[in-house]
């Protein structure tokens, strides 16, 4: 393979949140948010330079230890080569630790730079090669593909060892608003999952499994019936431990028949309401809360021009 041409020109890519999982759906569903991350990425001569604005301007690594920088190596070695430098501006608005698909959208947002930068990468770096990429680096496919594909998606393995990922994209209802209810303290994902036990209650795998099929259903076509589509006892049960404020607040928002989850692994808190109920609803939490009604996402992560002559970056 010839060491590949990368284009002088810089590029921004923006990459939304997701929310994983959204009750039933464990490791399979994700609906992308309208919440971005923004980054400019240039090929330079020499080095590594990460400017950080946002979310994580404190803490993230800047060096080649950065998540989004280890993605876009990832993609370098599948187009066959490493560029000479690199120059890394991002502004990052996805709260870190709190079950919004940050890592997810850092991952995607380097793959999708990486093939940007680099000249004719498309037919080697395809939609489907960049999906098998990033859930190889994520771990999971349910953010990735939210986050990649937009709107509300479904995700699956391949049957077999070293079975491709597929992905399925849907529109959700456009009358669905959803409100995010984000605590001030993060979680960690390998917090939450290492809360699961190994098996379960066969009743409860059932009643969960009809209830992601009937969720498909309720979030595309049929919204009123998102209460009972959204009841889950596979997994949010078992993580109270870890974040025991979200779970009340999940069962207090249904005992007012609020459809609540528990946003991927958490802590926040996802409402999916209508239109009306979004303002009202957003009020409920309380203290200690962050409340923030956002818009769906119906893109996915998208190469957009710089910000400049009668366009300013959100």
């Amino acid at each position: 393979m010839a060491h590949p041409a990368f284009r002088a020109a810089a590029v921004r890519v923006r990459v939304p949140a997701t929310s994983a999982n959204l009750g039933p759906g464990f490791d399979a569903l994700g609906l992308a948010l309208g919440l971005y991350d923004d980054v400019v990425v240039r090929v330079a001569d020499t080095g590594l330079e990460i400017d950080i604005a946002g979310e994580g301007a404190g803490t993230l690594p800047r060096d080649e230890s950065h998540l989004m920088v280890r993605a876009m190596r990832s993609a370098f070695d599948v187009l066959g080569g490493q560029p000479r430098g690199l120059e890394v501006v991002c502004a990052n608005r996805i709260p870190h630790g709190r079950g919004l698909g940050s890592s997810s959208a850092a991952i995607c947002a380097g793959l999708l730079a990486a093939r940007a930068v680099t000249t004719g990468a498309e037919h080697r770096l395809t939609d489907q090669t960049l999906l098998e990429l990033a859930t190889e680096l994520e771990g999971h496919p349910d953010n990735v593909a939210a986050c990649l594909l937009g709107g509300f998606t479904l995700a699956w393995g391949e049957a077999g060892a070293g079975g491709s990922v597929r992905a399925i994209r849907m529109d959700p209802a456009a009358t669905v608003v959803p409100v995010v209810f984000v605590p001030a303290r993060p979680l960690l994902t390998e917090t939450a999952r290492g809360l699961l036990p190994r098996t379960v209650p066969h009743v409860d795998a059932a009643l969960t499994a009809g209830r992601a099929a009937l969720l498909v259903e309720a979030l595309t076509r049929r919204p009123e019936l998102l209460l009972p589509a959204t009841e889950d006892r596979l997994h949010q049960d078992y993580r109270e431990p870890a974040m025991a404020e979200s779970m009340e607040l999940v069962r207090r928002l249904r005992a007012d028949a609020v459809p609540a989850v528990i946003s991927g692994a958490g802590p926040t808190v996802l409402a999916l309401v209508q239109e009306g109920d979004a303002e009202k609803i957003s009020r409920l939490a309380g203290e200690g809360w962050t409340a923030n009604r956002l818009s769906l996402d119906l893109t996915g992560a998208s190469v957009l021009p710089l910000a400049g002559a009668g366009e300013t970056a959100r």
